[in-house]
């Protein structure tokens, strides 16, 4: 900080005899510049006084003049320009300058800051030096003086007055409208002109925008020169303006022009003809602050903010265009509100980027009322050169308000961090209060306005066309735009199929990338609700391929969003929210209404392919058998599938969930049996599948509705626990009426095969005991890769008595592997010793889940055997 300090004796014996000789000094006429001779409007740069000698071939010039109010007494500044003639420097020690106020007070100049340490001028040289005068209540320049001395010993009072500088009557500081002022800033050469003064009326105030135009005519940057700017009525009312927040720290080029804009909130009252802009700028020695150039303003006008609909809106942010749109806006009716969602296109025009300053947003009613809208993807914003970027909004307006006529407001926050809407009164009316502290818009005549601590500054009021949302009808393609790119959607298909004790809604969404470049699909998560109901429905998506997020030119992507709703709903339309994140941010990706057009679930008739589509698990589904198990209150619907793998690689099959489906409409969850293990290209697994149904359940025209199970949004292998199911088809099946066979040869029981080649009973003579053989074959067919089969293999002997006897025979363990095996077993009863003769009956059922199949059956007879001699 440059701090002034008085060295020489000479200046402060010159301050304490100015009293002395005040009422004494006049302005020889020869030495003023005649006030008749001036022109009738003169700026600054206009107006020459006439120097005045000091002695020794040095002369004095007044460059400037100028005033301005402080709290503490009004302050005038001006510039002497010294001009030495002579061969010799001449100290500034021996000349003084005094400013005479029109009551006849002599004040002596004091130089400012660095300008004390000039204490001579050098031979053949010039110098300017600016001064400073406390002309206490004084302020205007009318009739202001300024009287020039010499030290001389000679001079009662050692001061001799040499001339005077005289401000005409009609001088004026301030630059004329619609002229270019060459000033200074920053030590740089600047043109500068006011270009345009507009009013604006929110909320009960009035706000003043004032535009500047400057032109760097020097060849180094020129940034904020950190001047204060005043808005100053006619009557000499001030208004401190604040600095714009879309020209917040401008840097202007050499040679470069641009206009700077200035905001102040003034009276509703105040006359604003004939105004002008102030520039100050504060001493920090003096610690005062100076009036540097001033301009008056042209006549005030009051500009249309409303933005037709479609219309692009054009702000200027640092010199650079953006391009705002207000497009697609739709409303539904939700409980008793409207809902309405709008986007914000931002285009940056320029070839810079641009961060767009603090902006609050609001939906106003024809009648007044506001409704505050979440601004925060607007406010602050960064756009890269060319950068387009789409805000999705959305707003609650009651029902009871006319919902024709509405315009999004945007508004400007100036001088603060955030800004508010205006407050409301509970029915969505403006009370007026903006929450601004300090100054309230009163004037001052003795000092400037206070600074506005927060000024909410409106931009623009976009026009939003009343348009209802258009209901999506599944097969129709819609275009779309997001702030993740433009694409088309469809929907596919809406189905409605059971999930254990809930339904599942799954809408099938494709997505086609419609623009030159690619398009990045987010990490997206959804939400159903059914008609007004505002708790959402608990929902999951699945997207195949979902590891592949980047769309090309034209490709699209197939995604699922499954909604679980209770079995026994009813519901007119959906309405379906996709969102992703940005920035650690949601960020709306689609939002659409579908009604209740379900589609049938496909059917696949009887003996053709179900085919699963999903990244690394493609493969096709065919039915081998379906078989019903008799029970004494329930029957067992059985299923096998072959799972036909169609990749070209090794990999895990998908697991499949099912339904069994009856013709009057009832569902049974299907049990699964299916291999864990990796599918080779082309390989079969057969899986299995059962439910128990009633007794009664007719069973003729069984389908199964077969699909994929996901969980986490993805696809799943056998061993997961599936939370949901996709791709869902009714696969007819075709149930076949079980026929024992009549013998035991090759009786299958996957994946065995077994035949009873003979069997043979015995009995000793008098004996209980029936000694029974049975040779047979048995062999292992690994054909088909399966999971954990839990068929039981029962064989059933019946006596000659009729008495039945059963036993579970392992394969594999009870029963080998291989030919001409035999398996022995004996049976006792006291009944057998009085038996002479007969037959038995050996039979094989299948058991499954606690119901049975017979697989066949074939009688034998039993051999008496009288024992020899030796045996008895």
């Amino acid at each position: 900080m440059r701090k002034y300090r008085v060295t020489y004796a000479a200046l402060l014996v010159s301050s304490l005899v100015a009293g002395q000789v005040a009422g004494s000094i006049t302005a020889p006429a020869a030495h003023a510049a005649p006030a008749a001779k001036a022109p009738a409007v003169s700026a600054p740069a206009a107006f020459k006084f006439n120097s005045v000698p000091m002695g020794a071939g040095v002369t004095a010039v007044l460059e400037n003049i100028n005033i301005w109010s402080q709290p503490g007494g009004s302050i005038l500044s001006y510039t002497l320009k010294y001009t030495n003639s002579g061969n010799s420097s001449a100290s500034l020690m021996h000349y003084f300058s005094r400013v005479v106020t029109p009551g006849g007070s002599a004040l002596p100049g004091n130089p400012l800051g660095a300008d004390a340490l000039k204490k001579k001028v050098g031979a053949k040289e010039t110098l300017s030096v600016t001064y400073y005068v406390n002309v206490g209540q004084t302020s205007s320049l009318q009739g202001i003086k300024i009287s020039m001395l010499v030290w001389d010993a000679k001079t009662k009072g050692y001061l001799k007055q040499t001339g005077s500088f005289g401000v005409p009557a009609n001088y004026s500081t301030t630059a004329p409208a619609g002229t270019s002022l060459s000033t200074v800033m920053n030590d740089i050469p600047v043109a500068a002109s006011a270009d345009s003064l507009q009013l604006y009326k929110y909320s009960g105030k009035v706000y003043a925008k004032v535009g500047v135009s400057l032109t760097n005519k020097g060849n180094k940057v020129l940034s904020d020169p950190g001047y204060s700017a005043y808005l100053v009525s006619a009557s000499g009312t001030s208004f401190e303006l604040a600095l714009s927040g879309t020209q917040a720290d401008y840097k202007i080029q050499p040679q470069e022009k641009r206009s700077i804009y200035y905001i102040a909130e003034i009276p509703a009252y105040l006359k604003t003809d004939n105004m002008k802009l102030q520039f100050t700028k504060k001493d920090e020695t003096a610690k005062l602050e100076l009036a540097k150039s001033s301009y008056k303003l042209p006549a005030a006008s009051s500009p249309n903010l409303v933005v037709g609909s479609g219309v692009v809106k054009k702000i200027v942010v640092n010199n650079n265009t953006v391009d705002t749109l207000l497009r697609n806006a739709n409303v539904y009716a939700q409980d008793a509100d409207a809902v309405w969602t709008f986007q914000m296109q931002l285009k940056n025009t320029g070839n810079k980027a641009v961060t767009l300053p603090s902006y609050d947003l609001a939906v106003k009613s024809v009648k007044g009322k506001v409704f505050p809208v979440n601004s925060k993807g607007v406010s602050g914003v960064t756009l890269k050169p060319l950068e387009t970027k789409i805000v999705p909004l959305t707003v609650r307006v009651p029902l009871e308000v006319d919902q024709s006529g509405l315009q999004l407001m945007m508004i400007e926050s100036v001088g603060a961090e955030s800004i508010n809407v205006p407050e409301s009164n509970g029915n969505g009316e403006s009370t007026g209060n903006t929450g601004n502290t300090g100054n309230t818009g009163t004037p001052s005549t003795a000092a400037p306005a206070t600074p506005t601590a927060k000024m909410i500054f409106p931009v623009a009021y976009f026009v939003i066309p009343y348009a209802l949302r258009t209901e999506v009808t599944s097969g129709q393609e819609y275009m779309t735009t997001n702030s993740y790119g433009s694409f088309s959607y469809s929907i596919e298909s809406l189905q409605r199929y059971p999930w254990r004790d809930d339904d599942i809604l799954a809408a099938r969404l494709r997505i086609t990338n419609t623009q030159n470049v690619s398009l990045t699909l987010p990490e997206l998560k959804g939400t159903i609700k059914l008609d007004k109901e505002n708790l959402p429905v608990t929902t999951e998506l699945y997207m195949d391929n979902k590891d592949s997020s980047v769309l090309a030119p034209g490709k699209s992507a197939e995604l699922y969003v499954l909604g679980k709703i209770a079995y026994t709903s009813e519901f007119q339309d959906m309405r379906i929210v996709l969102n992703g994140t940005q920035n650690s941010e949601t960020a709306a990706f689609l939002d659409f209404s579908i009604n209740n057009s379900i589609n049938s679930i496909p059917a696949i008739e009887k003996g053709k392919s179900y085919t699963i589509s999903g990244k690394g698990k493609t493969a096709s589904v065919q039915e081998n058998r379906t078989t019903i198990y008799p029970g004494e209150s329930h029957n067992l619907v059985y299923t096998e599938l072959y799972l036909s793998s169609e990749e070209k690689r090794q990999s895990k099959m998908a697991r499949l969930q099912a339904y069994y489906k009856t013709k009057d409409g009832q569902y049974f969850e299907a049990g699964s049996s299916q291999s864990e293990n990796s599918a080779s290209p082309g390989a079969k697994q057969l899986v299995v599948l059962w439910a128990k149904v009633p007794k009664a359940t007719d069973l003729a025209d069984v389908s199964l509705y077969l699909g994929a199970g996901i969980k986490e949004g993805k696809l799943i292998e056998a061993k997961e626990e599936a939370t949901g199911f996709v791709n869902v088809a009714a696969l007819q099946l075709n149930p076949q009426a079980n026929v024992p066979k009549n013998t035991l040869e090759s009786t299958v029981l996957y994946p065995y095969t077994i035949s009873v080649l003979t069997s043979e009973g015995k009995r000793m003579k008098s004996s209980d005991t029936i000694d029974i053989t049975m040779n047979y074959s048995l062999r292992k067919d690994n054909i088909y890769d399966a999971g954990v089969l839990e068929h039981k293999l029962i064989l059933q002997i019946t006596d000659p008595l009729g008495i039945a006897t059963e036993k579970v025979l392992t394969l594999g363990t009870d029963l080998i592997e291989g030919t001409n095996n035999q398996y022995s077993f004996s049976l006792s009863r006291p009944l057998y010793k009085t038996m002479d003769g007969g037959a038995y009956k050996l039979a094989f059922y299948d058991e499954f889940q606690g119901e049975r199949l017979m697989l066949g059956s074939q009688s034998f007879v039993v051999t008496n055997v009288v024992p020899n001699k030796t045996q008895e």
